[in-house]
C-alpha cells in the first residue's frame, strides 16, 4: 500500500509517488552514467538542464542525483553509478518531506486565495535560494536546488535565478527540469549543461506501470499502442489507464477525421470530459487536441506542403488561446469541447 510522505504538488496524481520520494528510475541510463561519472572526476558542471518530455523521470533524475551527492559527500568515494535511494534511511525520508537542510526544491507554490497552486514559479519561491545559501553547507557537502519545472517560471522569477546562476557558490549544482527548453531564457540555457532525457521505451514504460492501478495490458500491441499514446511518458501513460484517456483519444480521432461531424457522438464526448468531476478527463481531451495538431503540423512540414502546416499551426495557437481562456475565466467546458471538436474538425477537413 503506497504512503505518501512528500508534500503534494500542483501536478500530483492520486497513488503515484512524488519524485522525491520515488526511489526508482526507469530508464535513462546514459544521462545517470553521464552525471555520476562527472561528479566522480569532480568535473560536475554547476547548472545542469535536464530537459525532455512531461512524466520521462526528470524530476526523479534530479532528486537521485541529489540523494546521490549526499550519500557520498566525498566524490573519490563516490561508485560510477547512480545509487538508488533506500527507502529506509533517514537521508531518504528527510529528502523526500523536503526537511534535508542540503536540498531546495522549488516549484508553483500553493495559492491561499483558490486552494489550489499558482500557475508559475514565482520570484518569491526564487528568493528563497538567497537564504539556502546563505546558510552553512551541511557536513561540508554538496548544496542541490532543483527548480521543477524552469519552464514554468515567470520573468521576474527567471531573472532572479539568472543572478545565482552567474555566481554559484562552490559545491553547489542546480538542476532545473524543463518539458520545453524554448520557454527559457536564452541566457539560462547558456550557463547550464542541458542533460537530454528521451521517453521510455515500451519495455522501460510497462516496467515503470507495474506499481500502478489499474496495470498495463497485457498484449503487446496494446502495450505499443500505450506507449505511442503515451508519448513514452509514465505520468501521460498513468492518465490515459486510470482516467479513460485511450477512449477519450481515440473517439477525438473518429469525431474528428470523419468526413461529416457526428453531432451526438461530438455531445457525448464533450459530456464524458466537462462534469464537475472531470477535470482530468478535460485536460486529456485539451492535450489530445494540441497533440493532433502539432504531430499533423510537423508531418505537413517534413513532406514540403508549408500551406497545411500554416493552417495546422494556426489552428494550434486557436486552440492553445481557447484553452487558457477556458481556464483562466472558467469558461463552460461542455461548450468549450464542443467548440473545440468543431474547430479541430475543420481543420483537417480542409
Amino acid at each position: 500500500m503506497f504512503e505518501r510522505i512528500a508534500p503534494e504538488q500542483h501536478d500530483t496524481l492520486e497513488e503515484v509517488p512524488e519524485p522525491s520520494e520515488n526511489p526508482h528510475l526507469f530508464g535513462h541510463a546514459q544521462a545517470t552514467a553521464m552525471l555520476a561519472g562527472a561528479y566522480r572526476a569532480n568535473k560536475l558542471p554547476h547548472a545542469l538542464l535536464l530537459a525532455g518530455p512531461e512524466g520521462v523521470g526528470k524530476a526523479t533524475l534530479a532528486f537521485h542525483l541529489a540523494h546521490h551527492l549526499l550519500k557520498f559527500p566525498k566524490a573519490a568515494d563516490a561508485p560510477a553509478q547512480l545509487v538508488e535511494p533506500d527507502p529506509a534511511s533517514s537521508l531518504f525520508r528527510q529528502v523526500a518531506i523536503g526537511a534535508h537542510p542540503s536540498v531546495l526544491h522549488l516549484t508553483r507554490p500553493a495559492n491561499d486565495k483558490t486552494k489550489g497552486f499558482k500557475t508559475a514559479v514565482t520570484v518569491e519561491e526564487i528568493r528563497r535560494v538567497n537564504r539556502f545559501l546563505s546558510m552553512t553547507s551541511h557536513d561540508g557537502g554538496y548544496r542541490v536546488v532543483i527548480v521543477d519545472p524552469a519552464d514554468d517560471m515567470n520573468t521576474n522569477a527567471a531573472n532572479a535565478l539568472l543572478k545565482n546562476l552567474e555566481e554559484p557558490p562552490t559545491r553547489t549544482v542546480f538542476v532545473l527540469i524543463a518539458h520545453s527548453v524554448g520557454a527559457l531564457l536564452p541566457t539560462i540555457r547558456s550557463r547550464c549543461q542541458v542533460v537530454r532525457l528521451q521517453p521510455l521505451s515500451t519495455d522501460e514504460l510497462i516496467s515503470a506501470l507495474g506499481a500502478f492501478d489499474p496495470p498495463p495490458p497485457e498484449d503487446a500491441a496494446s502495450r505499443q499502442a500505450l506507449r505511442d499514446r503515451a508519448g513514452g511518458s509514465v505520468r501521460a501513460a498513468v492518465i490515459l489507464t486510470r482516467y479513460g484517456g485511450i477512449e477519450i483519444a481515440e473517439t477525438i480521432d473518429r469525431t474528428v477525421r470523419a468526413r461529416n461531424l457526428d453531432v451526438a457522438l461530438a455531445h457525448r464526448l464533450a459530456d464524458a470530459v466537462s462534469g464537475r468531476d472531470k477535470s482530468m478527463q478535460f485536460d486529456i481531451f485539451n492535450r489530445q487536441a494540441l497533440d493532433m495538431l502539432a504531430e499533423a503540423a510537423s508531418a505537413a512540414a517534413l513532406s514540403g506542403d508549408t500551406e497545411a502546416a500554416s493552417r495546422l499551426s494556426e489552428g494550434w495557437q486557436e486552440t492553445r488561446v481557447a484553452i487558457d481562456e477556458a481556464e483562466t475565466y472558467n469558461l463552460d467546458r461542455k461548450q468549450h469541447a464542443l467548440n473545440t471538436i468543431a474547430r479541430l474538425q475543420e481543420t483537417f477537413r480542409m
